[in-house]
């Protein structure tokens, strides 16, 4: 019998079933912990405004997720603790475009544009 060739005891079977187990769970806790880079930056509105507005100002508001800096229109806006941004957005007569970027440390960035047409309520 060749030297190189060795008997599995159910001992070392055992033993080498247990490593492979312990390096999937490994392995797997590692991919699920990194989903989040992998996913990259996010946006979540808590209320969709609509297109058509009588009223001037207009209120973003939700959550921003795996970011480092958050625009709209090129502004700094800032989150709290949780991700959740609030910010009130000026429209000008007719048409307006919000233009919200979320930034995550590895230069991804993540682009929501929203249209409003501003038309004041008619005064009686």
């Amino acid at each position: 019998m060749s030297p190189f060739i060795r008997t599995l005891t159910l001992r070392s079977l055992l033993y080498y079933a247990a490593v492979s187990v312990c390096v999937c769970f490994v392995a797997g806790y590692t991919i699920f912990q990194a989903r989040f880079l992998i996913i990259g930056p996010r946006i979540v509105f808590a209320n969709e405004p609509a297109v058509a507005q009588e009223h001037r100002v207009v209120t973003l508001e939700g959550a921003a997720e795996n970011i480092v800096k958050l625009t709209l229109n090129g502004r700094q806006i800032y989150t709290n603790t949780a991700g959740h941004f609030n910010e009130a957005l000026v429209l000008e007569n007719g048409y307006t475009i919000a233009t919200l970027e979320a930034h995550d440390r590895y230069g991804r960035i993540q682009t929501y544009t929203k249209e409003f047409v501003y038309t004041p309520a008619l005064t009686r």
